[in-house]
């Protein structure tokens, strides 16, 4: 199964897992401290950067109920692809269009994708972020659900600071540590953020050139497919038989199974090309066929709902029009308590739905999906109001 969803609860590199109590936030900190010099992180950073750390409640809560996993698709899809958006969107491209064609040439991925991701991370820049980005990775560092994994970026940001030459009142970004215009997290700026107006430096927060030439090199090395789109939306047969399985199988299969584009005409012939069905919002709504470059937008943001939204935006800065199938409005909005009901029910009724994480990924949708067969129901994976009330989810 090509897309996955991690749901693994990372150790601490301190040990034992750190607490993300504030009170004991001033012990994590010196234990980060040795962290950081056994790391090689000069003693003047360490001295002068980790005392002044402060505890950001407001990160953890944040942290809790991030909205890719929390907001219908419906809701979702609704707010990220808006005809401002896609205006604001249409006039970048046109202005950045000769330097936009240049990263094309260079790295594969066109410019409409590298405008799509500007927009969907920062509204073209409009909003880069006001936490302070040291603290609120510490603070993450510090809290046990993803510790090795903010470790490393707390400990990869304080080489960034040294490695640019920048000041810490100036590292602002997003609440889980995301910074510039495309947002990207100290990991990936130390490794992929390149010098794209060649001033001699890589600044995401101040140069666009930077940003977007950083995220070209970025999609490339994730794997970026020349010559591919990110997926389509497609039509399902009225007598679709949603026992059949979603996952990955050639496009010419799919052809087979009488699925069509979505303005009715044939699905092209592409030999070699495989693509997963993705079914957001239930039968009801749109329909996507994605293909391996969906899976290097899932590298970038593990939510389908962002990845879907990347997609379709791209297409409309290029010149495409709205989904052919409208969005169902009536859509439960799940919290991660009852995703994680809604798992065990499943579990107690004899269907795999993998760990109860809250996530509700593909492992989760395939024992939906076998839950509403048995029960009779339209077998598609989309937990509605009609499925969930037959599980017994008490939404």
């Amino acid at each position: 199964m090509r897309l996955q969803f991690y749901g693994v609860i990372l150790l601490s590199l301190f040990g034992t897992a750190a607490s993300a109590d504030p009170a004991e936030f001033e012990q994590c900190k010196t234990q980060m401290q040795l962290q950081a010099s056994a790391q090689g992180v000069s003693e003047a950073t360490v001295k002068e950067v980790i005392p002044t750390l402060e505890y950001q409640a407001r990160v953890i809560e944040l942290d809790r109920s991030q909205p890719e996993f929390t907001q219908s698709f419906a809701d979702y899809f609704g707010k990220r692809v808006s005809q401002s958006r896609i205006d604001k969107g249409r006039e970048l491209y046109a202005q950045y269009r000769d330097f936009l064609a240049e990263l094309t040439r260079k790295y594969g991925v066109p410019g409409q994708y590298l405008v799509a991701f500007w927009g969907l991370e920062t509204n073209f820049g409009s909003y880069l972020g006001g936490m302070p980005t040291l603290d609120s990775l510490a603070t993450l560092a510090c809290d046990p659900r993803r510790s090795e994994f903010f470790t490393t970026e707390f400990l990869l940001a304080l080489k960034l600071l040294e490695r640019e030459n920048l000041r810490v009142d100036d590292m602002k970004g997003s609440w889980a540590g995301a910074v510039g215009h495309t947002q990207f997290m100290p990991s990936s700026y130390l490794r992929y953020a390149i010098d794209g107006d060649d001033d001699g430096s890589i600044d995401l927060w101040s140069s666009r050139r930077d940003a977007l030439a950083s995220a070209a090199h970025f999609l490339s090395q994730l794997g970026w497919q020349r010559q591919q789109r990110w997926g389509r939306e497609v039509k399902l047969p009225a007598d679709y038989d949603f026992t059949q399985a979603v996952q990955q199988r050639p496009l010419q299969d799919w052809r087979s199974l009488g699925l069509r584009n979505a303005d009715g005409g044939p699905l092209p012939v592409v030999i070699g090309m495989d693509a997963d069905l993705i079914i957001p919002s239930g039968h009801k709504g749109p329909v996507f066929l994605v293909y391996d470059n969906f899976d290097v937008i899932m590298q970038w943001n593990r939510s389908t709902s962002y990845a879907l939204s990347v997609g379709h935006l791209a297409d409309r800065i290029a010149g495409a029009g709205a989904l052919k199938q409208s969005i169902p409005k009536d859509q439960v909005r799940l919290r991660r308590a009852d995703v994680v009901q809604m798992q065990e029910l499943l579990i107690d009724k004899g269907f795999d739905a993998g760990v109860p994480d809250g996530l509700l990924g593909p492992t989760t949708r395939s024992a939906l999906r076998e839950f509403q067969i048995s029960a009779g129901l339209v077998g598609d994976g989309f937990p509605d109001r009609k499925t969930l009330t037959q599980l017994g989810v008490d939404y």
